[in-house]
């Protein structure tokens, strides 16, 4: 454990970057738990996660703008995601650019459904740019808060090891059921 500690500690910026071009809320909230030990800055992970993430969301909506077609294909497998990103889209305008980043599943599909749409880029630019900042103030605050408690819990989990594959199974199960159950209607 101590060793993988380490690791985080020495790459943990640059992890955290590319981490959260796609999404980073587990690398964010790592770092905030890390930063709580005085293992790493809060400032700086905040820092970072909202700059890869704003630039993950532009390299997505830009990249679908350049690649219709072929964004088309691939999106076959995720009609239904893509549809439930609309549909918030419509009943939600601009504030979906704020939600979308603490919903898994659909936070890289957002960028992809207006790159598909003409929605303005330097709208889009300017709310992702602010919501990316609040995302990554709200999870590395978050965690950093929660930090001794999260550690806490690891060392009982330490003492009981088949809690944590038995956690994950059921936060993985969880999420999914949601998703699928928010994008059927």
């Amino acid at each position: 454990m101590n060793e993988i500690i380490d690791n985080l500690i020495l790459y943990g910026y640059v992890i955290l970057f590319f981490y959260s071009l796609g999404g980073g809320f587990f690398a964010l909230a790592a770092a905030g738990v890390l930063s709580s030990l005085g293992k790493m800055d809060l400032l700086t992970s905040i820092a970072v996660a909202a700059t890869s993430n704003f630039l993950g969301d532009q390299i997505l909506l830009y990249f679908t703008r350049s690649n219709k077609q072929q964004m088309y294909k691939y999106l076959k497998k995720h009609r239904r995601k893509l549809a439930y990103s609309h549909l918030l889209m419509k009943k939600f305008g601009t504030w979906v650019i704020f939600i979308q980043k603490y919903i898994y599943g659909v936070k890289t599909l957002v960028p992809i459904a207006i790159g598909l749409t003409r929605y303005s880029s330097a709208k889009f630019a300017i709310y992702n740019f602010f919501a990316s900042i609040l995302w990554a103030i709200v999870v590395g605050l978050i965690s950093y808060l929660g930090g001794k408690t999260v550690i806490s819990a690891l060392d009982h989990i330490k003492q009981s090891p088949w809690i944590m594959p038995l956690l994950l199974l059921s936060i993985i199960s969880i999420t999914l059921f949601i998703i699928n159950r928010a994008t059927k209607k």
